[in-house]
């Protein structure tokens, strides 16, 4: 298991055994639980635990670094509100299959709505140039998106 990995699986422990909707937690302590560099804990937070993944996070510097990660109430509704804005003016083909798996994993959408999102979404079928593909891609996403709600 890799050192970001066994963090993420830390972090999410401790909301289990907290049973509470968020944490908060001391970077330097932390890293020096798992002896590795506070930016290996910013990099972990960061990437695994983005509103997309269905947490909000708060940072505070100085004092080790107090970081408070919150677990976003998941309904259907609520989480793909919540990760509409998140989403901004382009979206690459790479982007929209993190958030498919994303809403898979929470059980948002079917395995049918999960496809068709994809074939919308897909470069096959915006054969358009490059430079606006993405743009357009975010455009129907997000739209399929709000027609699910």
């Amino acid at each position: 298991m890799r050192m970001s990995d066994m963090i993420e699986e830390f972090i999410k422990e401790l909301f289990e055994e907290e049973d509470n909707d968020y944490i908060e937690i001391q970077r330097n302590d932390l890293a020096e639980q798992f002896n590795c560099v506070p930016s290996q804990i910013n990099y972990v937070i960061s990437t695994r635990f983005k509103p997309s993944q269905g947490y909000y996070v708060e940072s505070k510097r100085g004092g080790g670094g107090h970081i408070t990660i919150k677990k976003i109430n998941i309904t259907k509704s609520n989480y793909i509100m919540h990760i509409i804005p998140s989403i901004g003016d382009k979206l690459t083909a790479q982007e929209v299959d993190i958030f498919i798996s994303n809403l898979l994993s929470y059980e948002i959408i079917t395995k049918e709505q999960a496809k068709l999102l994809k074939v919308a979404t897909s470069d096959n079928v915006l054969t358009i140039p490059q430079q606006y593909r993405d743009a357009l891609r975010a455009s129907i996403f997000k739209n399929m998106l709000i027609n699910l709600v």
